[in-house]
């Protein structure tokens, strides 16, 4: 039968059909037309099995530990829904960088049908929804299993990592670091005096309350 024919008895799209033929997971052949054709018999049930990896990632290798745990709930995760887990993917590097070797080989894979990450911001900081978008018309999808943000350390890391590439840009990779972890400090520095500040202004006013005379009280006959 046709590739066309074969993608509708399967119940998947023309272009996931031709992703498996290309792949080597479906037989068949194409003649000098074009034209592809299988010669296998379809099964709808292996066909249409969802091929699931989880992608796991932290952003410095001092929090590996929860990697192995992150990528564990994942694993769980789509045991509870059923799903056999064809590749587990553990990768360290910050949100913002778009270079990671792993997720990029990964994305790359047609055979992985679902990517499962635990947030959106473990697959990418930014631009989560053209890859998203990307993965639908290739009849893909990624499964995010909490919505909710991610705790403010992984995100100051993230944001340590932003700094550093404009440093190394501004300043050169040898003063970069440097130049980093001056702007953080500042960072800091001003964050504390922020604090202190409302903390101040909101003791002046109590103490200017407590100072302030009461009024007599004048009693009527």
């Amino acid at each position: 039968m046709k590739l066309r024919t074969f993608a509708q008895a399967a119940g998947v799209r023309y272009e996931t059909a031709w992703r498996w033929f290309k792949a080597g997971k479906i037989k068949g052949r194409q003649l000098d037309t074009g034209t592809i054709i299988i010669t296998e018999d379809v099964d709808p049930h292996a066909q249409t099995s969802p091929i699931v990896a989880v992608y796991a990632r932290v952003s410095a290798n001092e929090n590996r530990p929860n990697l192995e745990s992150q990528a564990e709930r994942l694993c769980a995760y789509c045991a509870a829904k059923g799903w056999k887990v064809h590749k587990v993917v553990k990768e360290v590097g910050s949100g913002v960088n778009d270079s990671r070797k792993k997720l990029l080989a990964l994305l790359a894979d047609p055979l992985v049908t679902i990517i499962v990450v635990e947030h959106k911001d473990r697959l990418t900081r930014f631009g989560f929804k053209y890859i998203e978008t990307l993965m639908r018309m290739q009849g893909r999808s990624i499964e995010v299993v909490n919505v909710t943000e991610n705790p403010i350390e992984d995100l100051m890391a993230d944001l340590v990592s932003i700094i550093y590439s404009f440093s190394a840009r501004l300043y050169g990779q040898r003063r970069a670091k440097r130049k980093t972890e001056q702007i953080v400090k500042e960072l800091n520095a001003q964050a504390q005096i922020t604090i202190t500040e409302e903390g101040g202004e909101n003791s002046e006013t109590s103490r200017e309350t407590c100072d302030r005379p009461e009024r007599p009280t004048i009693q009527r006959d």
